[in-house]
C-alpha cells in the first residue's frame, strides 16, 4: 500500500507582520519575492513531472495502483490551473495599474 503523503500549506506573502515588512529594503524585499515565486513555480513543475512519471510507468505496466496514478495527475492538474489562475490575476491587475492616470 502506498504512504500517504502530508500536504504542506501554501506559502502565502501576506503572512508576514507589518513591522518585519518595514524592515527589508527594496532590494531585499524583491529578492524574497523572486524566492517565493520561483520556489512555487519549481513546485507546480516538480508535480507535473511526477505525475507525467507514474503515468509513463503505468503505460508501461510498472504500475499497478491506477488511484495513486489518477490522484498524482489531479493534484498536478490543479496546482497548475491554479498557477495560471493567478498569473491572470497578477496581469490583470498590472493592467489596471497601466490605465490609472498620474
Amino acid at each position: 500500500m502506498a504512504e500517504i503523503q502530508t500536504v504542506t500549506a501554501p506559502v502565502f506573502l501576506n503572512q508576514a507582520n507589518s513591522s518585519s515588512v518595514n524592515k527589508h529594503t527594496p532590494a531585499e524585499a524583491q529578492e524574497t519575492f523572486k524566492q517565493a515565486l520561483s520556489q512555487a513555480i519549481n513546485n507546480v513543475n516538480d508535480l507535473q513531472k511526477v505525475s507525467a512519471e507514474k503515468t509513463e510507468l503505468l503505460a508501461k505496466g510498472k504500475i499497478e495502483d491506477l488511484h495513486d496514478v489518477m490522484i498524482t495527475g489531479q493534484k498536478a492538474s490543479i496546482t497548475l490551473s491554479a498557477t495560471v489562475e493567478i498569473r491572470n490575476k497578477v496581469i490583470e491587475a498590472y493592467q489596471e495599474i497601466m490605465r490609472m492616470q498620474v
